[in-house]
């Protein structure tokens, strides 16, 4: 029992740690919740596209001596009302703009760090995440920004989830549906801005798709698996945080880890797709056999 106890507490007495804790926390409980909306609606690309368009705003951010927040949120924010509008086209389709658009920002993004010094060592930070990094700072703003999100998604969510599974009903009664859509956007570049530390550029889709695909396994109502989605990314966060810490790992590729292990375990004992599904299939079918 002692060595459980320290396995948790001994990580516990550096402050960069517990920092680190704070921080992975706000990101799996933000990405599990927003993540929902991505899986059920397959905005997967659009997701993609998001984590990419923010990364000139922070090396931009980075360079000028600015908020590494600040400047994550102004080009996601422009982005997705960029790509908004460009899809509204008749002869641009929305994965044509996604596609256009987001690898635009992101070859923007490395040819201005390109320019910097440490670009190296920048890039890595960027794409990996630097979670034992984070400073009291990024702490609090990520804890105002997190609480903002979750915020208005409760007080909004009666409207954001009837435009995004009945736009038609949605607009019939007068709800703005484009603007709700590009609200969803706002709050999803946010949660991926209050990520890009604890787990970097490249892998922060991960954990916005992997958790929200986890819980949509098991829950069957929206508040129901954004939830559970909420909670096993905060878990995951926490658990692959300390392995990380005593297997002298990477964290961010350590958490992404642990939450694809987590889905593929979820899938293979899911009771309406897993193992148990499967067995019952193959007790139905010799049930039926004129031999049994």
């Amino acid at each position: 029992m002692n060595a459980i106890a320290s396995w948790f507490t001994d990580p516990m007495q550096f402050q960069f740690f517990r920092h680190a804790l704070g921080a992975v926390l706000i990101m799996g409980l933000l990405c599990g919740a927003l993540g929902t909306f991505v899986v059920l609606r397959g905005w997967s690309f659009f997701g993609d596209a998001l984590t990419h368009a923010v990364f000139p705003g922070v090396v931009v951010a980075q360079i000028v001596g600015g908020s590494f927040f600040a400047g994550g949120l102004v080009a996601g924010l422009l982005t997705s009302l960029a790509i908004g509008v460009v899809a509204r086209s008749r002869r641009v389709t929305a994965d044509t703009a996604i596609g256009v658009l987001f690898v635009g920002a992101f070859s923007l993004g490395v040819f201005l760090l390109s320019r910097t010094v440490s670009y190296r060592q920048d890039l890595s930070a960027f794409l990996f995440g630097q979670v034992l990094g984070v400073s009291t700072a990024d702490l609090v703003v990520s804890t105002i920004m997190g609480t903002l999100v979750i915020g208005i998604t409760l007080a909004i969510f009666k409207e954001l989830k009837l435009a995004a599974f009945d736009p038609v009903s949605a607009a019939a009664m007068g709800y703005p549906v484009f603007a709700l859509d590009l609200l969803l956007l706002g709050l999803l570049t946010v949660t991926i801005v209050v990520a890009l530390k604890t787990v970097g550029n490249i892998l922060v889709l991960a954990m916005i798709v992997t958790p929200a695909a986890t819980a949509r396994l098991y829950a069957e109502r929206l508040s129901s698996m954004m939830l559970f989605a909420a909670a096993l990314g905060a878990i995951e966060g926490v658990l692959g945080l300390f392995l990380a810490a005593h297997l002298d790992v990477p964290p961010g590729s350590t958490i992404v880890l642990l939450a694809t292990a987590v889905f593929l375990a979820g899938l293979g004992l899911s009771p309406r797709g897993g193992l148990p599904a499967y067995l019952r299939q193959r007790r139905a079918s010799a049930a039926e056999r004129p031999d049994a």
